[in-house]
């Protein structure tokens, strides 16, 4: 891991650990997800067999090719337009791989009737704006109108993974070369490197400023949304929030605190997470699916309705 991101992220500890609490405040926009599948329905539209159809292209596809193609329903991007939420949330979930950027966002918004394919740069070539119109008029539109969601996401997955499957791409890394490394990109040895010097530093301090109790549950919770912003990996970001967080306790010499209401440490980690269990389930068949660490979405891409 290069110094220059582990002082980012230990800047960020900081920031989030002992910045005031009301400073995180919602700023009014839809908060976006933990990425834990290629397809997530927050809508309930989707069924089982629906959802496993759809997860099975799209692996087989990034195995294929290497590039990542996610779909998202939302009931609502309100009020934000459905363009600019799918730019922030490619942009968050880094959907492609870090040194190439091929990802695909299909967002869906059902109560909106409006639906959006973002495209990274690097794919722009192989989909440009013109190409994700005709996809969203030939293939999502007609069928959404029938109410067949899944026919139309089946229909215009199929499209892109065909465009995608022309474009001179970098092969997939071989399994053995990322043996060291989660699904992610990251490795596991930054990252514990970064979790013991983060913790180290900012541990007595956040014990001294808010003491034993609160301290740890806010050490644990900056650890676990530092290595969430760096992994986009929900699994891993919970593991070092409570590392951080029983390191923290453990620290001052003492067996812990006594937190009423239960959930002590797990709670802390998990809810930086993005609290997304409206996945459905998709993330099941992914086998602890996370994003390659690309992203780069400059905008490309195109919009519909129905």
């Amino acid at each position: 891991m290069p110094l220059a991101l582990i002082y980012k992220a230990l800047i960020a500890i900081f920031f989030i650990a002992f910045a005031n609490p009301w400073a995180h405040a919602s700023n009014g926009l839809l908060s976006v997800p933990a990425l834990t599948g290629h397809v997530m329905d927050q809508t309930g539209t989707l069924n089982a067999t629906d959802i496993s159809a759809l997860e099975a292209q799209l692996v087989a596809l990034e195995r294929s090719k290497g590039s990542q193609v996610v779909v998202l329903m939302v009931p609502t991007t309100a009020p934000e337009d459905i363009a600019a939420y799918a730019n922030r949330v490619g942009n968050q979930w880094k959907i492609g791989r870090r040194d190439v950027g091929d990802g695909v966002l299909l967002v869906v918004a059902k109560n909106d009737r409006k639906m959006r394919i973002e495209v990274a740069k690097a794919l722009e070539g192989a989909i440009p704006d013109i190409a994700a119109a005709r996809i969203i008029d030939g293939e999502m539109k007609p069928r959404f109108r029938q109410n067949d969601y899944a026919g139309g996401l089946n229909a215009a997955v199929t499209q892109l993974s065909a465009r995608i499957a022309g474009e001179a791409l970098p092969a997939p890394d071989d399994e053995s070369s990322r043996s060291a490394q989660d699904d992610s990109g990251f490795d596991w040895t930054d990252l514990a490197i970064f979790v013991f010097f983060g913790v180290m530093v900012g541990g007595p301090l956040a014990r001294s400023m808010f003491g034993n109790a609160l301290g740890g549950v806010l050490m644990g919770g900056g650890v676990g949304a530092v290595a969430f912003w760096v992994t986009s990996s929900l699994m891993v970001s919970t593991g070092a929030g409570l590392l951080a967080l029983l390191y923290t306790w453990i620290f001052s010499g003492r067996s812990g605190p006594v937190i009423h209401g239960g959930g002590g440490g797990s709670s802390s980690g998990g809810s930086w997470g993005g609290g997304s269990s409206s996945g459905s389930g998709s993330g099941s068949d992914s086998g602890g699916f996370s994003s390659g660490g690309g992203g780069d979405f400059g905008g490309g891409g195109a919009s519909g309705d129905w």
